[in-house]
């Protein structure tokens, strides 16, 4: 396995460490970090609050809390392109994106999803979900579909998204004491079904994580991250059938449809010692998971399973991230390992700090054998990539090297200041 970096004097003298060589500087083949991209107002300062990243249409977007923003960036160029204003921010009723006052469950934007064959993004937002035409560069929010949710679930962030071009319908789950999913129209625009997940399969949801759609199995897969019967998490199956009908009766203001009594239909698949976050869909029949799990001692994984069955069909070292990417191109999965330990294990328990430091990478994982190829040097709480196969590209956003603080490798590595990684996938 080769792992690259810049290095503390960016020299490009190989040294053994662990399992294989570091090197491999700006120039050198194979997958590694290129350069930073700028981000309006990020400095050596900033505790960067951002969430997910995609590339579409040549352009490289991610949801910038801070600014309240989608940057814009040229996907070939790296140029910056602009920023869509209009969102929330990070806390509602203020900016603040770190310290007191601060509640992750009430910023936005969060989730982005191109909307295929349109010009449109879906972005999930504070109750609600803009909707971005980028007809014309960066992109302008066109409209709001606001959940009008009401008393404790009022004020907080929907976030994983995903979209399905099949039947034209948008997913986004909602985490809040009773957590819930969205599904809306991406034709009409309008919000068919409001799914309150409780009792049977949803018994003890602690809430959705990352989403894909899979147009071979024509079901909705999700990462649930703990119930009553797999408080670890699992892996559920919603097949999309038991949505369309809804199509054509969208839901009226203040209702709600439940999928509580449906039972077997919904299909579950464990995730031991997970807490799953990523969620990618790989070649053939595979789905990978990826997982944070927060015990001390327990490895750090991405759990590469068999979607039609919920197989597990291999555990590879390479967890402690967010979001998780599959590209075709390349037949790799990217995952955004801001926990990663250098042991491989989570031997502290919990997140990053200060006191219990982590070594934030960009684990590689071939698909075909799945196994990891390669672990590159990331930045400060870099939990989210975006692949783009066309340019042989990886953008990861990060925060300043001590801000949040737990990066032991950061200065090191020289992510001095709050930007975009890029790396080449090749």
């Amino acid at each position: 396995m080769k792992q690259w970096t810049l290095g503390a004097a960016l020299a490009a003298t190989a040294i053994l460490v662990g399992c294989g060589i570091w090197g491999g500087l700006v120039g050198d083949s194979g997958p590694r970090l290129v350069t930073f991209a700028s981000v309006p107002g990020y400095d050596a300062t900033t505790n960067a609050s951002f969430d997910v990243g995609i590339v579409t249409g040549g352009r490289f977007y991610f949801t910038d809390r801070n600014n309240a923003a989608v940057q814009v960036y040229d996907a070939a160029t790296n140029a910056f392109v602009g920023s869509i204003k209009g969102f929330s921010g990070c806390n509602v009723g203020g900016f603040l994106c770190a310290g007191k006052g601060f509640s992750n469950s009430r910023v936005g934007p969060n989730s982005i999803s191109e909307i295929t064959g349109t010009k449109l993004l879906f972005v999930s937002d504070v109750d609600a979900v803009r909707v971005v035409d980028t007809t014309t560069a960066p992109g302008t929010i066109v409209k709001t579909i606001s959940f009008g949710s009401t008393g404790a679930d009022a004020g907080i962030r929907a976030d994983a998204g995903c979209f399905n071009a099949d039947d034209k319908l948008y997913m986004v789950s909602t985490g809040t004491k009773l957590p819930y999913m969205t599904f809306i129209s991406t034709t009409s625009q309008q919000i068919i079904a409001k799914i309150t997940v409780n009792g049977g399969r949803f018994d003890g949801a602690s809430g959705g994580e990352t989403c894909r759609y899979d147009p071979v199995t024509k079901n909705f897969y999700v990462n649930n991250g703990g119930t009553t019967a797999n408080p670890r998490g699992e892996l559920q199956a919603i097949p999309a059938n038991l949505i369309t009908p809804f199509l054509k009766a969208p839901m009226a203001a203040g209702t709600s449809r439940t999928l509580g009594s449906l039972g077997p239909t919904v299909l579950s698949y464990p995730l031991p010692s997970c807490d799953p976050t990523g969620l990618a869909l790989g070649p053939g029949t595979d789905i990978a998971v990826g997982c944070r799990p927060g015990k001390a001692g327990e490895p750090l994984t991405v759990l590469i399973m068999n979607r039609t069955n919920g197989a597990i069909l291999a555990t590879v070292n390479a967890g402690g991230g967010d979001h998780l990417q599959y590209d075709a191109a390349t037949n790799r999965y990217y995952n955004s390992s801001s926990r990663w330990r250098a042991s491989g294990i989570n031997d502290l328990g919990g997140g990053c700090s200060a006191k219990h430091p982590c070594t934030p990478v960009l684990n590689i994982i071939d698909a075909a054998s799945r196994t990891v190829v390669a672990r590159l040097p990331a930045g400060n709480n870099a939990h989210t990539v975006a692949v783009d196969g066309v340019n042989k590209k990886v953008f990861m956003p990060f925060s300043s090297p001590d801000a949040p603080a737990g990066c032991a490798t950061c200065r090191d590595n020289k992510f001095l200041s709050a930007g975009v990684a890029v790396y080449a996938t090749q």
